[in-house]
């Protein structure tokens, strides 16, 4: 049946491969939005301090356990934040006992809470090999921090300056290119089958940078990676509706209040989580791909991680335009949801 006839849809419960939790008040608003819709997902460590050892994780993925709406059965997979003292022993007791799913490389300075991220790649050499002996991922946020190189160019020279080096030295070590937003990036996993995976936001797919700058400046699309020309977005989707079993979802949905997005140097971030699964049934059936969602939300990920794909499924109905909520609020304040700019008429239903 073609796309534009198809009224529902159902699909494995997915799982969202790139998300940030916060803590405290934050934590408590904003993860209801994510256990609603996804069953896993892979919890960002850039909180202040980073989570960098195993006990830290622990003691995160707890808070986050204890914040579950009643009744929730989401399980939080955490990550180690990799620093250039990270212990290589700590970062395996972590992986084999089941504590941490992956490890996060941030380049000093390269996002929100990303101080501590590496500056010297030699430094962590050590950490790479023992991940590669074990089988533990690597997640990268693929970006030089060089003030010389400009915005939109820093993760294709990310790429060549930074992943291609490490790869080159450790071609087992399994590496996960996080939010791409080139076509430099989709064409370079396209290249490299080995040990190499990519994760696409929500937001990325829909926005491109005219809808941050033109016009006027919107706050509420300004992220890290920051959108990109409208070819790179075309190649993000032609990723994501692919089937290519590289590539899965991540939304890197990221909560800030709006009184941090909204001031003289706002914070980056989008916050997808509440109305993600009904931008992305949007997208898919404007490519005419729907039958492809369930590759990209609820199997290539899993697959990718050594996972089973969850068996409980959501149900995607198409109707009159659904009614998300222009924020949601939280007890540091109002986070708005992101706007993708047109109705949504795919409702999430949930078994």
């Amino acid at each position: 049946m073609p796309d534009k006839d198809l009224t529902e849809i159902t699909l494995r419960r997915p799982d969202d491969w790139h998300l940030h939790l916060r803590d405290g008040a934050m934590l408590k608003a904003v993860l209801p939005e994510t256990t609603r819709h996804f069953e896993r997902a892979i919890v960002m460590p850039n909180l202040v301090p980073p989570v960098v050892t195993a006990k830290e994780a622990a003691a995160y993925r707890a808070r986050i356990l204890a914040a579950r709406p009643d009744g929730s059965t989401f399980t939080p997979l955490m990550m180690l934040y990799l620093t250039e003292d990270t212990d290589p022993n700590d970062v395996e007791y972590a992986h084999k006992n089941g504590i941490a799913t992956a490890v996060k490389l941030y380049p000093a300075g390269a996002t929100t809470n990303s101080a501590s991220g590496v500056r010297d790649f030699d430094k962590v050499r050590p950490v790479l090999d023992r991940m590669a002996e074990i089988g533990m991922p690597l997640c990268v946020h693929g970006e030089v921090t060089d003030s010389e190189i400009d915005i939109f160019d820093r993760e294709a020279v990310f790429i060549d300056r930074v992943l291609k080096p490490i790869r080159k030295k450790n071609p087992d070590l399994r590496v996960v290119m996080e939010h791409v937003t080139t076509e430099d990036a989709v064409d370079y996993v396209r290249d490299h089958r080995k040990n190499l995976a990519a994760t696409i936001t929500t937001h990325h797919l829909i926005i491109n940078r005219n809808h941050i700058l033109a016009g006027g400046i919107r706050p509420h699309y300004y992220c890290l990676p920051v959108a990109k020309r409208e070819k790179h977005r075309v190649a993000l989707v032609q990723a994501a509706i692919s089937g290519d079993k590289r590539f899965f979802l991540g939304t890197d949905s990221a909560p800030h209040t709006d009184v941090n997005k909204l001031q003289e140097c706002g914070c980056a971030g989008v916050f997808s989580a509440t109305n993600t699964m009904s931008c992305l049934a949007e997208v898919f059936e404007a490519a005419g791909a729907l039958g492809k969602l369930e590759a990209f939300t609820s199997l290539n990920g899993p697959a990718f991680y050594g996972m089973e794909p969850n068996e409980a499924t959501i149900t995607l109905r198409k109707g009159d335009a659904a009614n998300y909520p222009a924020q949601i609020q939280s007890g540091d304040g109002p986070v708005t949801v992101f706007d993708p700019g047109f109705p949504l008429h795919w409702h999430v239903h949930t078994t």
